[in-house]
Order: C-alpha cells, then structure tokens, then sequence
C-alpha cells in the first residue's frame, strides 16, 4: 500500500475536481475550446504514471513488465469509467459525456507509453 500513497492522493483529487460544479472551477481559469479534454487527458497521465512508478517500486523491477502496463491500464480505465458515471448519474451539475472517458483512455495510454520510454532509459 506504502507504494501507492501517491497514486491514492492523486485520485482523491481527480474525484474531487470532477465531481466539483464547473461554475467554481472555470471562472478562475482561462478558458478555450477543448481544455476539458485536455485536462482529463493530463489528469489520466499523471494516475498512470504513478501507478506504473508504485508497482515498479513494490516490485523492484529494472524492466517494465506487461502484466503490470496491463494492470494499471484496468485500474485507470476503470476509474475515467467511475468519474464519468459519477458525473452523470449523481452530479446534476456535471454532466458524464463519452469525450471525456474517450480522453481518459488516451490519457492512460499517453502514461504509460511514456513511462515505457522513460523507465527504459533510466534503468540501463
């Protein structure tokens, strides 16, 4: 569990943050067409990351291992599942849209594609 304390933090916040009303959020931040998507995008990257790192790290490994990319790739796409259902089942001021699941998984995927790169190189 001691490895995963950041991805855990990590998700608190992403919950919190969508399943805030966006009346609270926007107004204080500059909008453009898009950034919704890309801030899920980026929300889903950094989860993926950190769970790949707490896996990495509770398993001691030099290499990156499938079944691990495949572990966390359930647990993050199962997670942008529960957000959006939360935001469209329970939030009347949110609203759940397949966009931002679609963005979430490509989120995960940006994640872990990039901590394949990295841990590659910082391993050797």
């Amino acid at each position: 569990m001691k490895h995963f304390v950041l991805a855990i933090l990590w998700a608190i916040v992403v919950l919190l943050l969508t399943c805030l009303p966006m009346e609270s959020t926007v107004e204080k931040v500059p909008a453009f067409p898009g950034m919704d998507k890309l801030v899920h995008t980026g929300f889903f990257f950094v989860f993926s990351v950190l769970l790949c790192l707490g896996f990495s790290s509770k398993n001691n490994t030099q290499r990156p291992q499938w079944s691990t990319l495949i572990v966390v790739a359930i647990i993050s796409t199962g997670f942008g599942l529960l957000t959006e259902f939360l935001q469209y089942q329970f939030f009347t001021y949110r609203s759940g849209d397949w966009w931002d699941f679609f963005v979430d998984v490509v989120g995960t995927g940006m994640g872990l594609f990039s901590y394949l790169v990295l841990h590659r190189n910082f391993s050797k």
